[in-house]
């Protein structure tokens, strides 16, 4: 299962969801990606995100408007449509509109993997791609480090590593770019919304260090991808050139 959740009203990037690509409304061109690998909802707090959807033939969920992240919208979606405790669910970011299908499957088996290995999904699973030293400057281009298990150590917005003595090549594959996709299991997904913030969340403003500040496991799927999120409208700019 995978869940888009489509906020309309986005701070940084109001109606971002909607606007077209190549035609297409942004997140529906993450839906049409996405069902290439598995059943796909959207979970949106506006009922003309539920039209355009409909209109397109996919399933959408109205959630509440109140939500702090998307991944609150996605697990009230989850709860109405009663997905099991042992189900793998894959949050999908609506602005996301360039990620490749391998990436998502890449993290849905390796998700398995682990399942088959230690009988239970890991608490939680994203991706990352190897990225140059210039980009690891891009404050809006979250970084993170993994130990030798592939699994997160930290995130951050800041360069991670941090390059002391400049020794780190710019070709090397010592930066890893964080991608906006992230797998639970059904009981993982409830019990993460219902954790406390934690103080490196805030600071950095990355829900995803909630997780490991209170000891929980995020393995890291590394794969290639050409994709990138659009945060801002300055954004658009690189769809032109992506196009």
């Amino acid at each position: 299962m995978i869940i888009i959740p489509a906020r309309l009203k986005s701070t940084r990037f109001p109606n971002k969801v909607l606007i077209p690509i190549g035609g297409i409304p942004m997140v529906i061109r993450v839906a049409k990606i996405a069902q290439e690998v598995d059943r796909v909802v959207v979970a949106t707090d506006e009922e003309a995100v539920r039209e355009v959807c409909k209109d397109y033939g996919f399933e959408a969920i109205l959630t509440a408007k109140n939500h702090e992240s998307g991944t609150d919208r996605m697990a009230e979606c989850a709860r109405i449509l009663g997905l099991a405790e042992d189900e793998m669910i894959i949050n999908l970011q609506g602005d996301e509109p360039f990620i490749e299908k391998e990436v998502i499957q890449s993290l849905k088996n390796l998700m398995a993997k682990k399942a088959k290995e230690s009988g239970e999904l890991p608490f939680m699973g994203s991706c990352a791609k190897a990225i140059s030293k210039e980009e690891a400057k891009d404050c809006n281009l979250v970084k993170v480090v993994v130990n030798a298990a592939n699994e997160a150590l930290y995130f951050s917005r800041s360069p991670i590593p941090y390059d002391r003595e400049d020794k780190i090549a710019n070709s090397t594959n010592s930066y890893w770019g964080h991608l906006g996709i992230y797998a639970f299991s059904g009981k993982s997904l409830q019990e993460f919304c219902k954790l406390p913030k934690s103080t490196l969340e805030e600071i950095e403003k990355l829900e995803q260090l909630r997780a490991l500040e209170y000891g929980k496991c995020i393995i890291i799927a590394k794969v290639k991808s050409k994709s990138f999120g659009i945060d801002t409208p300055e954004d658009l700019k690189k769809i032109e050139k992506y196009l």
